[in-house]
């Protein structure tokens, strides 16, 4: 499998650990053995680990292809906080202008409201910092009787130096994480050139080799966040430069795990975006999964990721299979209450193990013998044959 994260600087090394912990958590819920090989780096572009899981009657090895994505993302949060600043504020005005703010608010309106509130604290940002600097500016003027131009140029250079020093707050709060994620996405969303463009074709490149050498059943295309922008636009790209990938071969999925792309897609610019989405929605050779959980306001939940973002590909459809997952069954009732108020960590919940077993379950249906898209289907059915040891390759 291929695993796309969302704009993360953890990087490989950071996922490799979280995999780690799920791992540790999961052969706690389940009658299931789990052996996870250590990470290796293959290339600047991917690096790579092994789970080898086994039941009473059989017995997986899940190949773990993680795309290194990790030096584009430090190289964006390492810039200056006057770049950092005309970036977010670019991001924030085309989507007032654009309208892309609004029709997000009118399909989801708790995913515009998480959006909005990282836009409104960039202007508390730059508030905070012109009422400092208005305050030295007024107190120089009328107490020190420093002349107008000094006082308006000291007002300046305070204003910059309150910027900058809330710098660190902006990166605690995931501000500059999460603008410089938007002003990517936006960009690629458009057609227009951005470092996604090198990561999609290193990803379309190595599902096509994955692909051809035929060693595997399921090749598996995963993404997480924003990090689904990136899945789709890889599988669309493979899909184009071999039209006969799914057909012959391994099976291809597509799973999408609490994803964003919608709201690239409504962007009116982000034709790229649509046309990657629309391929994807007709292609008979794809099995796509789209995971949402309602608890989740960092996705997009109850929600048509085709004609939510307002496509028409009649009947030739046939792509994604949505599936409601509750994060309510994985954790424990006593953490749940705590959880829920946590918008990132809810956010990760798809990738991490929970604390009783559950429908969906990440290790068991990306790792496990069932393919990945009867889970949808038989997801309560699969569960109980796991959880009593009852599961046969069979089925």
């Amino acid at each position: 499998m291929i695993y796309s994260c969302g704009y993360d600087p953890r990087g490989a090394q950071g996922y490799f650990e979280l995999f780690r912990r799920t791992c540790d958590r999961s052969q706690r819920l389940w009658p299931v053995s789990f052996a996870l090989r250590p990470r290796e780096i293959e290339s600047e572009d991917f690096a790579y680990w092994r789970l080898d899981m086994s039941g009473a009657d059989w017995q997986t090895t899940t190949y773990y292809d993680f795309l290194r994505l990790e030096r584009f993302i430090r190289s964006d949060m390492a810039a200056s906080t006057g770049r950092q600043m005309f970036r977010a504020l670019a991001w924030l005005a085309d989507d007032v202008a654009s309208g892309a703010l609004l029709r997000i608010f009118r399909v989801s309106w708790r995913f515009g409201i998480h959006l909005l509130c990282f836009q409104l604290l960039l202007l508390a940002w730059i508030a905070v910092a012109s009422a400092i600097a208005i305050v030295v500016g007024r107190i120089l003027d009328g107490y020190f009787d420093f002349p107008l131009w000094m006082a308006i140029v000291s007002s300046l250079a305070v204003a910059v130096l309150v910027i900058v020093a809330l710098r660190s707050v902006a990166d605690k709060w995931r501000l500059t994480q999460i603008s410089n994620s938007w002003t990517n996405s936006r960009r690629f969303g458009r057609g227009l050139p951005t470092w996604l463009d090198a990561a999609v074709d290193a990803g379309a490149q190595h599902a096509i080799t994955v692909a051809r050498a035929n060693e595997v059943d399921e090749l598996v295309v995963v993404g997480h966040s924003n990090g689904c922008v990136i899945a789709c636009a890889i599988v669309a790209r493979a899909m184009e430069l071999d039209p006969d990938l799914g057909k012959n071969g391994p099976r291809m999925v597509l799973l999408t795990l609490g994803s964003v792309m919608p709201a690239v897609a409504l962007h009116p610019a982000a034709q790229k975006m649509r046309t990657v989405v629309s391929r994807l929605a007709t292609a008979n050779n794809l099995a796509w999964i789209d995971c949402q959980a309602s608890k989740d306001v960092m996705c997009f939940a109850d929600f048509d990721p085709v004609a939510g973002i307002g496509l028409q590909v009649g009947k030739e459809r046939c792509n994604p299979q949505r599936w409601p997952i509750s994060f309510k069954d994985m954790i424990a009732p006593a953490r749940y209450a705590r959880f829920r108020r946590n918008y990132f960590r809810m956010h990760y919940q798809y990738i991490m193990a929970g604390d009783r077993p559950a429908p969906y379950d990440y290790l068991l249906l990306v790792g496990g013998p069932a393919a990945i898209a009867e889970w949808p289907k038989r997801a309560r059915e699969l569960m109980t044959k796991f959880g009593d040891g009852t599961f046969v390759t069979e089925l």
